[in-house]
């Protein structure tokens, strides 16, 4: 991976003539693969895709899973379908992809991402499998992953504000270049939208001839006493409440099942539709951290979330699940952020200022265009926040257990996944 980075372009150059001549030269392995559902948006994608392996492994089902970014580990970003639940594929594995790759490349500018997504694609064609899952890494239109012409579904997660420097600077023009994912003829499934962003959606469907299930409308997801109700017009499903935090979670598992519904090839009953809502896993959303190196160092019976939500809309559905949990049992919270230089961290940091007064900004360890934990106050300061700086989170946590609290506080660790990989890290308890 160091070689890949320092040979090969490091900026984000959304330009599919390089992936579409790599592919050539591996002889088109995006071409026999097991059939895709494609997925982008903005928030939600990661858990939409976890909702929909542990569903489809419920169910019996192979499942190949490509994923970005990965938060301490790369191997996470592909996990190879296998009986009874899928696996992360192996350094050794996964090196000799990287290396078949690059052969074939032979030198040609490339961005790692587009390598990482031919890689993936040429793994996933040695393996048989039921499905392929693959995860945008950024947009969609231009995006190495939207190179699969027929995939079996088109879903479009939350659209929100987000790498405006790469996808325009309002909602509509981001939301086209999400929907551009959606095929002719094929199936799509969007959740819930702003209006905006939904008259694109609808706009590409309707160019595309694909059928457009869409949250609201054609299929919808409620809580009902802590559990998760679904209807559509194939009927009613009561089902027992995520395991992942949030009521965003509710959203996420159901535009899962939507898209499995809309999809005439599975076979899926309730009893694999629940277990595999229950039993989804996706690591830095909004997921507790009860023990670890990093947990040691915090006050004693404090309670410790990690999120990497970061933007505007990303630090609104994780306060809204801090204020769930405030109701629940009322906590003092403390906030340690660290965000990347190019997010919007007064718009993060709102969502917060109803909830906490102290705010910790600290360094994302080994990122050069980190944002500095003094432009991060200032970004506190202007919300009326008290906010203090520490060099890491692990000095942060330190800082608190000097304090005196009236009850051990909860604090969130949030503002970027790369922090949050880096805290996964430290603490000991990396993605499996």
């Amino acid at each position: 991976m160091a070689r890949l980075s320092a040979l090969h372009l490091r900026r984000i150059d959304l330009n599919l003539d390089r992936m579409h001549r790599l592919l050539q030269r591996l002889e088109h392995p995006e071409r026999k693969l097991p059939p895709v559902i494609h997925v982008a948006g903005t928030n939600g994608k990661g858990s939409t895709i976890a909702y929909l392996r542990a569903v489809l492994e419920a169910a019996g089902l192979r499942v190949h899973a490509y994923t970005s970014p990965y938060l301490v580990r790369i191997n996470e970003c592909f996990r190879l379908g296998r009986r009874g639940g899928g696996v992360l594929v192996g350094d050794d594995e996964l090196r000799g992809a990287l290396e078949h790759c690059e052969r074939a490349n032979a030198g040609a500018p490339i961005t790692i991402f587009e390598i990482e997504t031919a890689a993936a694609f040429w793994l996933f064609a040695q393996h048989p499998a039921d499905v392929v899952l693959l995860e945008v890494g950024l947009g969609g239109r231009l995006d190495a992953t939207n190179v699969i012409d027929t995939p079996l579904a088109s879903v479009i997660a939350p659209v929100s504000m987000d790498h405006t420097e790469f996808l325009g600077d309002t909602l509509r023009t981001i939301a086209g270049e999400k929907a551009a994912i959606i095929k002719r003829n094929v199936p799509a499934i969007c959740a819930e939208q702003p209006p905006e962003a939904m008259a694109v959606i609808e706009q590409q469907a309707k160019r595309m001839h694909a059928s457009l299930h869409a949250a609201g409308q054609d299929w919808h997801v409620n809580v009902e006493r802590g559990r998760l109700v679904y209807q559509d017009d194939r009927g009613l499903m009561d089902l027992a409440a995520p395991r992942l935090f949030g009521r965003h979670q509710f959203d996420n598992a159901g535009l899962a099942i939507a898209t499995l519904r809309a999809l005439e090839v599975f076979r899926i009953d309730a009893a694999a539709f629940e277990a595999g809502i229950v039993n989804a896993e996706w690591p830095a959303r909004m997921q507790r951290l009860a023990s670890g190196a990093l947990v040691d160092q915090a006050p004693p019976g404090c309670e410790i979330w990690l999120d990497g939500g970061h933007n505007a809309e990303g630090g609104r559905v994780v306060a809204a699940a801090l204020g769930d949990l405030e109701e629940r049992v009322s906590r003092p919270l403390v906030v340690i952020v660290g965000m990347m230089g190019n997010k919007d961290a007064g718009a993060f940091l709102a969502n917060f200022a109803g909830l906490t007064r102290h705010i910790i900004a600290v360094q994302i360890p080994d990122r050069g265009n980190a944002m500095p934990p003094d432009r991060l106050a200032d970004a506190a300061r202007a919300l009326g926040m008290r906010v203090e700086t520490c060099a890491g989170v692990g000095a942060a946590l330190r800082t608190l257990a000097r304090l005196a609290y009236e009850a051990p506080p909860r604090i969130l660790i949030t503002g970027s996944l790369y922090l949050a990989g880096h805290v996964l890290a430290a603490n000991g308890t990396p993605p499996g």
